[in-house]
């Protein structure tokens, strides 16, 4: 995860399964498809829709986001100073620069 890249915190994961199983086109999008035309890894994928993970860097969330066919702030909505990122989930970088 790159320091200078914005980070993205998913919306809501039932929303992103619903738009999974019905994307743009009107076509259903496995995981791994998801993340293959997305340009990220399954597990990444997977991971937000299990809950396991809450945020993503920009450049994954738009990923998802244009392969759904959904304008980016639908799923996501960007991480900075009003919206804190989950502790478990800060990059390392941003942890260190903070202490």
């Amino acid at each position: 995860m790159s320091p200078s890249e914005p980070v993205y915190q998913l919306v809501n994961r039932d929303l992103l399964k619903t738009l999974m199983s019905r994307t743009g086109s009107g076509q259903s999008v496995t995981i791994r498809e998801l993340a293959q035309r997305a340009g990220c890894s399954s597990t990444v994928v997977g991971a937000l829709v299990s809950g396991a993970k809450q945020c993503v860097v920009a450049s994954t969330a738009h990923g998802i986001a244009r392969v759904i066919g959904v304008d980016t702030l639908i799923l996501f909505t960007p991480v900075g100073r009003s919206v804190p990122v989950p502790r478990r989930e800060t990059p390392v970088s941003v942890v260190r620069a903070a202490v």
